[in-house]
C-alpha cells in the first residue's frame, strides 16, 4: 500500500489548481488522472471564456468564486505569461421584451459587484455596425484565456512544489474510515493508496465515483444530469473583436459568439439534455444556430459554419430544475475528516479555478 498525505482525483483545470494550492501549502500531493493526458474532459471542451460573474444569485458560490477567481486569473495569466485577452463582451437584446431581461441582468450584476453598462440600440449599432439589436449590455471584465497554457502553468507549479501527476490511473473503489481514505487504483499496475486528505475533483466522473465508495454518507452521493452543448466554428474573416451573447436561455447562456486568441470565431454552445456521455456534433444542428444568430447578425454566411466540438455540463438538477450552485463539501459540511467533494463544477469553473482551489485548501487546512 502506497501512503500519501493528499490525493486529488482528476487533472482538469480545477484538479490541477487544487493540487498546486495544496503542494504550495506544504503538503505531499499526488493528482490522479484516469486519462492519458491532463485536461481532456470538461477543461478541453468549453468556450475558454473568463467570466465576469454576472448571472449568478448574489452570495452564491458561483457568484463569489467567479468574481474572486476572475481577479486572480487575470493576475495569474499576467505574472505567468499565460495567453489571455480582456476583450469584453456584449449581451444583446433583439426585442423590447428582451430589453427587460437586460435590466434584470444588470441588476443581478450590480448585486455581485460586477460593472455593466446599458446602451440603447443605436449606440450599440455604432459599436457593432453589423449587429441588429434593440439594446445591449457592455461587460468590460469578460475575457478569453488559453486553457491548455493555464493548465501547463498550474502543473509546472504543482511539480515545482514537490507534487506529482500520475496518468492512466482510474480510481475504481474507495473506502473511507477513521482518519484516512483507501483508494483502489486501476491501470497497467493496479495498487492501493492510503491518503489523509482526499479531493474528489473528477468532473463528470465525480458523482459516478460515489457509487462505489464505502463510508461516504448518502448525502454525499447526489444525482447528476448531462447537458451537452455543441460548437460550430466560423471560417474566414468576421467583423467582431468582442464576445457577443444573447439574453440567457434555460440551461445555458444561449448560442453566443466567442473568439480564440488568434481571433477565430466560433458559436455555441447550445443546450441538449442527454442520457449518457457523448461528444458527437450533429451537423443538422447548424439550422438552429443559423436561426438564432441571424436574430442579431443578419449578415451571417451559413455555409461558413462548420461542426467543431461538443462539451458536457455536469448538472445537479434536470432541465426543469433551475439554478443550482457549486457543491464544494468539506468536513464542515459532511463531517468526514480530510475529504472535499466537488460536484456540479460547470461554468464558471474555469474562471473560478484558483478561487475554488483556495477554498478547498482552507477546508482541509
Amino acid at each position: 500500500m502506497l501512503e500519501v498525505d493528499t490525493l486529488v482525483i482528476g487533472a482538469g483545470v480545477v484538479g490541477l489548481a487544487v493540487g498546486r494550492a495544496m503542494a504550495q501549502a506544504g503538503y505531499e500531493v499526488i493528482v490522479l488522472e484516469a486519462g492519458d493526458h491532463f485536461g481532456e474532459g470538461i477543461s478541453s471542451r468549453n468556450s475558454e471564456v473568463i467570466h465576469a460573474g454576472i448571472y449568478y444569485p448574489a452570495n452564491s458560490l458561483k457568484a463569489r468564486l467567479c468574481v474572486e477567481g476572475r481577479r486572480q486569473l487575470y493576475q495569474y495569466c499576467e505574472s505567468h505569461k499565460v495567453g489571455y485577452q480582456k476583450c469584453g463582451k456584449w449581451i444583446v437584446a433583439t426585442s423590447e421584451v428582451q430589453n427587460t431581461g437586460l435590466e434584470d441582468i444588470q441588476a443581478q450584476a450590480l448585486a455581485n459587484f460586477v460593472p455593466l453598462e446599458l446602451f440603447d440600440g443605436p449606440t450599440v449599432a455604432r459599436q457593432l455596425p453589423e449587429v441588429c439589436v434593440s439594446a445591449g449590455l457592455w461587460s468590460p471584465e469578460t475575457g478569453i484565456v488559453d486553457t491548455h497554457g493555464l493548465m501547463l502553468a498550474l502543473l509546472g507549479e504543482l511539480e515545482d512544489a514537490g507534487g506529482s501527476l500520475v496518468l492512466r490511473s482510474p480510481v475504481e473503489r474507495i473506502e473511507t474510515g477513521g482518519d484516512s481514505h483507501v483508494l483502489w487504483v486501476g491501470g497497467a499496475e493496479p495498487l492501493r493508496v492510503r491518503a489523509r486528505n482526499l479531493v474528489n475533483a473528477a468532473g463528470l466522473g465525480a458523482v459516478p465515483l460515489t457509487g462505489n465508495w464505502e463510508g461516504l454518507p448518502d448525502v454525499q452521493k447526489p444525482s447528476q444530469w448531462f447537458a451537452r452543448g455543441v460548437y460550430f466554428s466560423y471560417g474566414g474573416r468576421h467583423p467582431f473583436k468582442n464576445l457577443i451573447y444573447p439574453v440567457p436561455e434555460p440551461g445555458g447562456l444561449g448560442v453566443h459568439l466567442t473568439l480564440d486568441l488568434a481571433g477565430q470565431a466560433r458559436f455555441g454552445p447550445d443546450v441538449e439534455w442527454i442520457e449518457r456521455e457523448g461528444y458527437g456534433v450533429d451537423p443538422e444542428r447548424v439550422h438552429s444556430f443559423v436561426a438564432g444568430i441571424r436574430q442579431w447578425w443578419p449578415g451571417l454566411a451559413p455555409e461558413r459554419l462548420q461542426p467543431a466540438y461538443a462539451g458536457i455540463r455536469p448538472k445537479l438538477k434536470d432541465a426543469e430544475g433551475g439554478f443550482f450552485d457549486f457543491r464544494i463539501d468539506g468536513p464542515q459540511e459532511h463531517g468526514v475528516p480530510g475529504l472535499v467533494s466537488l460536484f456540479g463544477i460547470e461554468s464558471p469553473g474555469l474562471t473560478s479555478c484558483l478561487a475554488i482551489a483556495g477554498l478547498v485548501r482552507d477546508k482541509l487546512t
